[in-house]
């Protein structure tokens, strides 16, 4: 009889186990598409933001929204720029090649796990 209880508790485990992956992976399978464009104009640089998730100013710092969220930007692996708009300019940028990075977040911060960096150059 003990044994039967204890196959029980081990089979009941493994179908709890199981269920509650299903339900993790459903709640965070939404990857928002990411593109990234930076246009050069003398010493300034434009990032622009092409993604289908919605940027919320209004929920930024907030309650996880699927779908909605916002920007982490980081210059030449500088300092993170919290970003709620599509399009951000870093201007005064020093002669040479640089570097953006850019991710998608959640309104609580969390990553999405979706990332782009572009190189570019001022001449």
């Amino acid at each position: 009889m003990k044994r039967w209880g204890l196959a029980m508790v081990v089979v009941l485990g493994v179908v709890l186990t199981a269920c509650s992956d299903k339900k993790e992976q459903a709640a965070s399978a939404y990857k928002p598409t990411l593109d990234v464009i930076v246009t050069v104009n003398g010493t300034s640089a434009t990032v622009e933001v092409k993604t289908d998730m919605k940027i919320s100013k209004d929920h930024l710092g907030m309650q996880r929204m699927e779908g909605q969220g916002h920007i982490h930007m980081y210059m030449d692996d500088g300092e993170k720029t919290v970003v709620s708009d599509p399009t951000v300019v870093f201007g005064d940028l020093k002669q040479g090649k640089h570097q953006v990075k850019v991710s998608l977040h959640n309104n609580d911060h969390t990553p999405y796990d979706v990332n782009k960096s572009v190189n570019f150059e001022i001449k």
